[in-house]
């Protein structure tokens, strides 16, 4: 008995909180834009992403953020020698949660993030060699996002920086012949547009 009645309080607690919002709980926001990864050798490219969130007060959204981020990343060798990867895309899959500091049509967000990086394997082209390198192998890595910006009504600005864990592998030419360790930095920086679909205000 105590426990139905704990359950019903806690039931009629989040009925009334959601019923007080200003703003409907439930929206997605769907963006696309620039995405800009670290690292010496590295070329910018595009993202795209979709996530779903809920609001569980009027200030306060959780959500998962789906991304996929198309880039070239870049490697520098233990010898000083740098190196420009071929373009390949990574996702993520990251939860959310973002303070929003007022209530009004005009609405700047700032955020935090932590979830999984799923890392395309790249090859490269040496500076000083000339040739197609490979080696770095697909992998999967725990990273974290901070960003900030916008909501004007249903539009949505923002900027992200994906911290993801730098990858450090031997690679070796066509023949086999091991070259050099590189150290490819796979953290990025996204520049978002977007809409959001639901979330508007009551």
């Amino acid at each position: 008995m105590k426990k139905l009645f704990v359950v019903g309080i806690a039931l009629f607690s989040m009925t009334t909180l959601v019923n007080a919002q200003t703003f409907n709980p439930f929206k997605v926001d769907i963006s696309t834009g620039a995405a800009i990864p670290s690292g010496t050798g590295s070329k910018g490219g595009v993202l795209f992403a979709v996530e779903p969130k809920y609001a569980v007060m009027d200030q306060i959204s959780v959500g998962l953020r789906l991304e996929a981020a198309i880039t070239a990343r870049g490697a520098v060798a233990d010898d000083g020698s740098s190196a420009s990867g071929k373009v390949a895309a990574s996702s993520s899959y990251v939860a959310t949660g973002d303070y929003y500091f007022n209530n009004n049509t005009f609405r700047p967000f700032a955020g935090i993030g932590a979830g999984i990086y799923s890392l395309a394997s790249a090859s490269f082209d040496t500076n000083d060699q000339g040739g197609d390198v490979s080696g770095i192998a697909s992998a999967t890595k725990f990273g974290g996002l901070i960003r900030a910006g916008f909501e004007l009504k249903h539009f949505r600005l923002g900027v992200e920086y994906n911290l993801i864990g730098s990858s450090k592998e031997a690679i070796t030419d066509d023949q086999g012949n091991t070259l050099a360790t590189i150290t490819t930095k796979n953290s990025y920086l996204g520049i978002k547009v977007g809409f959001c679909i639901g979330g508007g205000k009551k």
